[in-house]
């Protein structure tokens, strides 16, 4: 069981401390618990109580009334209020109840309606992203465990192979040629799934070598691909040796491309960059360098 302060739980949830204390003394709707010196905290339940309350606040329900529902009913009115709704903060707490008790089938409805309704990458950047980065937070605070990262991953990562695989089909492709792939020891494939997407809905030609991906295999791929752009993230990989000379090696090895990178390490690392390497730490920025060189064609 994670102990969080008052402090912790006001940045997980986005409630103010006062507003908190408030409710606590006032409506009695959070109780928390003491340390044998009577210091305070709060637990999980606490945390998703929080949440609970505070999406249905924002719906338009006085918190007086919130404070005469039981637990249950206020998760059923949660569940009513959550399923088809379109605002990007109760649909963050919606996809983290549903995370918490492990429900794909609700994680599911509240997706794909976001994505039948506003498209996958509008989806993708005003709910899953902002939905995986506070869960970052809460990860390092210890509040959520390794199966709710994996349960989250897969389904997102299903979600975009789906996305993926509609586009593939197009046959209107230009002739700008990318090739991607994560370096050895790293595996955020998300977001390498999600970078295939974007180029690919530019009408750009991908291959996607995958994770953990030796060079050599890399430098065999943009030979027989005949890639004009290889694209590459650095976040877990490196962490503890220098970038500097790995890209030295690529960029030597593959003069004729251009070579985007990202991610963590190339901005933690003061690199100096070979004529044919770009940083690039946005989606949107590569989407805008990809439009352009495709539009020049």
């Amino acid at each position: 069981m994670v102990a969080y302060s008052i402090k912790d739980l006001e940045h997980l949830s986005g409630v103010k401390a006062h507003t908190l204390r408030i409710w606590e003394k006032r409506y009695g709707i959070i109780k928390p618990c003491r340390t044998d010196t009577n210091i305070r905290y709060y637990n999980d339940h606490d945390l998703q109580n929080v949440l609970n309350i505070s999406l249905l606040n924002r719906k338009g329900i006085k918190i007086s009334k919130i404070a005469g529902m039981t637990s249950d009913s206020i998760k059923q009115k949660v569940a009513e209020v959550t399923e088809v709704d379109t605002a990007f903060e109760d649909q963050i707490d919606a996809l983290m109840f549903s995370m918490f008790e492990l429900d794909e089938v609700k994680f599911n409805i509240i997706i794909d309606h976001q994505i039948q309704s506003k498209g996958f990458e509008e989806t993708m950047n005003d709910i899953v992203y902002p939905l995986l980065d506070k869960l970052s937070v809460m990860w390092i605070a210890g509040s959520v465990k390794g199966v709710h990262e994996t349960f989250v991953s897969n389904i997102i990562r299903k979600k975009t192979i789906v996305q993926i695989d509609k586009l593939s089909k197009n046959t209107s492709f230009s002739n700008v040629r990318c090739l991607l792939y994560l370096p050895e020891n790293d595996s955020h494939e998300l977001s390498l799934l999600f970078l295939e997407y974007v180029l690919l809905k530019s009408k750009a030609k991908v291959i996607n070598l995958g994770t953990s991906t030796p060079l050599i295999d890399v430098l065999e791929g943009k030979n027989i691909f005949k890639s004009s752009y290889i694209f590459t993230v650095f976040n877990d990989s490196f962490a503890e040796s220098p970038l500097q000379p790995y890209v030295n090696e690529l960029a030597k090895n593959a003069p004729e491309q251009q070579i985007i990178i990202s991610g963590f390490q190339t901005v933690s690392q003061s690199l100096t960059l070979p004529e044919n390497v770009l940083i690039i730490n946005s989606i949107a920025e590569i989407k805008s360098f990809i439009q352009k060189k495709i539009s020049r064609l």
